[in-house]
């Protein structure tokens, strides 16, 4: 009999990236940001912060950036670029 063992952990790899939106002004819009970021493959969390317009993402590997871009701008605000 074969027991296989997993002792490596998925975070360990986890990528953190802080992205500049425009737009964002209340709950509401960070919700929506946070919503269709959080569609994306990979994406395990977000949290986005209208008062300085920073959407801080961690997912499993890096993300393209377009496809930020198209889900932020899917949510109605730009996508300035990383902050």
């Amino acid at each position: 009999m074969t027991t296989q063992t997993n002792t490596g952990s998925q975070d360990a790899a986890a990528v953190t990236t802080v992205y500049q939106v425009t737009g964002m002004t209340c709950g509401h819009c960070e919700g929506a940001v946070s919503q269709e970021i959080s569609a994306l493959a990979g994406v395990s969390s977000v949290t986005a912060v209208a008062a300085t317009g920073q959407v801080t993402v961690t997912s499993a590997a890096p993300l393209d950036e377009e496809a930020v871009r198209a889900a932020v701008d899917e949510a109605g605000y730009e996508l300035v670029g990383h902050a």
